[in-house]
């Protein structure tokens, strides 16, 4: 299997309600290869929930820490790692994804609305979350799709038939 000589074997990107880091975890087992997860790791870092880093220091401040967990991770980790919803979003994440194989788990509004539910501990989805929510799908969907080796469709399947598709389609 072919994959860039250092960095993740795979890099999950898509927006929230997608199920990457349960699908990370899926395919990490069946591989026998460590999981991680940028947004967790930026909440062991600073010791306090994403939530909160945006209402205590605004979204700016958590999207620079994101582009620098996300390029150590990249450089770092040989596993399966997952990225949060809008880490793309960075034009210098974006480069350093380049090269390595990223895989953009779509997910459609009425399905990411229904997983995502309330939006309890999602701060980007404050108001109405079903138009939030659209509108994220709306201006981020192109963006994965561009730095996608492959897309792999996650309505109605469960994480482990989405980490299935991926096992055949990446080995």
């Amino acid at each position: 299997m072919s994959h860039p000589v250092s960095g993740p074997r795979v890099v999950l990107v898509g927006p929230m309600g997608a199920g990457k880091s349960t699908v990370a975890a899926l395919l990490g087992e069946a591989w026998g290869l460590p999981v991680r997860d940028t947004d967790t790791d930026i909440v062991t870092s600073q010791g306090r929930t994403i939530a909160d880093i945006f209402v205590d220091s605004g979204e700016e401040h958590f999207r620079a820490l994101e582009a620098t967990a996300v390029a150590d991770a990249l450089a770092t980790h040989d596993g399966v790692l997952a990225l949060g919803g809008g880490a793309v979003l960075d034009p210098g994440t974006r480069e350093l994804l380049a090269g390595h194989r990223v895989v953009f788990l779509r997910v459609g509004l009425a399905e990411a609305v229904k997983r995502v539910g309330l939006g309890v501990g999602r701060p980007l989805l404050l108001g109405n979350v079903r138009s939030r929510i659209k509108t994220m799908l709306d201006e981020r969907t192109p963006v994965y799709e561009g730095l996608a080796t492959l897309v792999v469709d996650t309505d109605e399947r469960t994480p482990a038939e989405v980490a299935i598709q991926i096992q055949e389609q990446l080995t």
